[in-house]
């Protein structure tokens, strides 16, 4: 046979090999593993339980992997308005029920999966080392300048302080003290850095600060029962999810994790 021929039958057979080899890999038992799908729940929630929420996130994540919880926080009357404008919103946990409320007569809830989830309390906080403010009274003197509270519009622990205070005769003398602010969080925050001499915020809020004293707490006499309503978004595509989510929340594990943080269960 000549020399070219051999080259030819050659490289035929060497291109045979190689193609039988391809084949064989291709009975090689797969591998890949079908991804669990992931469902994304939007929670919009008052910014007082950004603590207690974002340790729930945490504990949710480990009993259902395949739920994403994304948490949006901020003052209820805000998120409120946010969710009648359209805004992608799954599940709502407002600090008042005015907000809650307001949804509710534009039809924009689950109106089933209404709850009240916790409670809290009202208290008065001054700085660590604050010595001029020892009682409300002591908001009214000369050398207390100024006094942070929620807008009462929309941030309703604004709301039950000037129930509060106007309950108590105090709300006029205290008027041009004030200082408003957007959220609790910002009330915090204003007495933490010393802008303020004292401020109005949730027990939870109080607790959560290593720079603030609770002064007093508020009777709970002077204001209505402060109870944070949920409920499910009536736009929401994961209806499922996210009542199965706002079950959670009303268990036992969860509630005790609230309770570490300074909120209140309510009497079922």
């Amino acid at each position: 046979m000549k020399k070219g021929s051999w080259l030819l039958l050659f490289s035929l057979l060497l291109i045979l090999s190689l193609a039988g080899c391809s084949a064989g890999g291709t009975n090689q038992p797969a591998t890949n593993v079908a991804k669990v799908e992931t469902t994304e729940i939007m929670v919009s929630a008052a910014a007082s339980l950004n603590d207690a929420l974002t340790d729930l996130q945490k504990a949710y994540a480990e009993k259902t992997p395949e739920v994403k919880l994304t948490l949006v926080f901020g003052a209820s009357g805000t998120l409120q308005q946010q969710i009648e404008q359209g805004a992608p919103a799954d599940l709502f946990i407002s600090a008042g029920k005015t907000q809650m409320d307001a949804l509710e007569q534009k039809n924009l809830l689950v109106k089933e999966s209404k709850v009240d989830l916790v409670g809290n309390e009202l208290v008065l906080v001054a700085g660590k080392d604050n010595t001029k403010v020892t009682s409300l009274e002591d908001l009214t003197k000369a050398e207390v300048d100024k006094v942070s509270i929620g807008t009462p519009e929309s941030v309703p622990a604004g709301k039950y302080a000037q129930e509060s205070l106007t309950n108590l005769k105090l709300w006029d003398a205290l008027k041009p003290k004030f200082v408003l602010a957007k959220d609790v969080t910002q009330v915090l925050n204003y007495v933490e850095t010393g802008n303020v001499e004292a401020g109005l915020v949730y027990q939870s809020d109080a607790q959560g600060s290593t720079k603030v004293k609770v002064v007093t707490v508020i009777p709970a006499s002077s204001h209505k029962p402060i109870a944070y309503p949920a409920a499910v978004i009536a736009a929401t595509k994961n209806k499922q999810a996210s009542e199965d989510f706002l079950k959670y929340l009303q268990s036992s594990d969860a509630q005790k994790i609230f309770v570490n943080y300074g909120f209140k269960t309510l009497a079922k």
